[in-house]
């Protein structure tokens, strides 16, 4: 039996009109509450208003600011998740043991990890206590109560929870890597480092390229439960980010209207990196093809 080109969407119906449902209708409802506003118990029409109040507020250009800083985090993950996963894919003493140690830490769950590192960090925490007991009694800082040092240390939170996914990523790619690669270049004379940039790298680049984007994506609109279990924004909003703004907005100062013009500029900002990848991974399917 031959099959239509239309035919293939009939079984996909199903699925879409319940993402439709589920995703589209919200995502609607988001864009046309961004476009409205609340006057004496009306609702009006506000076109693009809501947008230009919310870029005139010094507390959503801060929390931007701040969101930005906490993309330095993808880097430093691609880097030290990058050698981490070499050194495991070498077999070092204890290897099984020290993947196990640093996925660990991306299985629990943000909340109770916010809440371990919130008591950690705080002035007279963990942290402080065993820096007075060794005599280091000037490096016990108010990590979380410092302005200056509260994202930072909400920073270095991110970097070990997150960081383990990137490992596992790269070390299942390389594990998938045919050693006869390795073994001939080292019979040509290659030395350690000539192997990872000539066979490690571009063997992972498209791995690469999918934990920087997600990591991205990570850093702009899921570090919510950080920001809220830790410091909740402060001090002194040292540490809002663009979701607790939106949560402010919504949920404390009842301005709906506001929080959905941050949200759908937040989902674009996303989304963009979204296709970012697809563009990536169709690139990369072509280029595996052509060759």
């Amino acid at each position: 039996m031959r099959t239509t080109k239309s035919e293939p969407f009939f079984f996909l119906a199903p699925a879409l009109i319940v993402i439709l449902i589920v995703f589209g209708y919200p995502i609607y409802s988001l864009v046309v509450l961004s476009l409205q506003r609340t006057s004496n118990g009306k609702t009006l029409f506000a076109g693009f208003s809501n947008f230009q109040i919310v870029f005139q507020d010094d507390v959503f250009i801060q929390a931007i600011q701040h969101n930005l800083i906490l993309l330095i985090c993808v880097p430093i993950m691609v880097v030290v998740a990058l050698f981490l996963a070499i050194l495991l894919f070498e077999r070092i003493a204890g290897w099984q043991f020290y993947r196990t140690t640093l996925f660990l830490p991306y299985l629990l769950p943000i909340t109770v990890v916010g809440l371990v590192f919130s008591y950690i960090f705080q002035l007279s925490g963990v942290l402080n206590d065993i820096l007075n007991a060794l005599g280091l009694q000037f490096l016990a800082l108010d990590w979380l109560g410092n302005t200056n040092l509260a994202l930072p240390t909400m920073m270095f939170v991110i970097i070990w929870k997150e960081l383990g996914f990137g490992v596992v990523l790269f070390l299942a790619r390389l594990m998938s890597v045919e050693e006869e690669l390795f073994d001939a270049a080292k019979i040509d004379g290659a030395n350690w480092w000539q192997l990872q940039l000539n066979i490690t790298l571009p063997q992972l680049s498209t791995v690469i390229e999918f934990f920087t984007v997600i990591s991205i994506v990570t850093m702009l609109s899921w570090v919510f439960n950080y920001v809220y279990v830790m410091t909740g924004g402060g001090p002194g909003g040292a540490t809002t980010v663009t979701e607790l703004y939106i949560y402010l907005m919504a949920f404390q100062y009842n301005r709906l209207s506001l929080a959905a013009a941050v949200s759908v500029l937040l989902l674009l900002v996303v989304g963009v990196f979204i296709f970012l990848e697809l563009y990536l991974r169709d690139r990369s399917s072509v280029m595996e093809g052509l060759g």
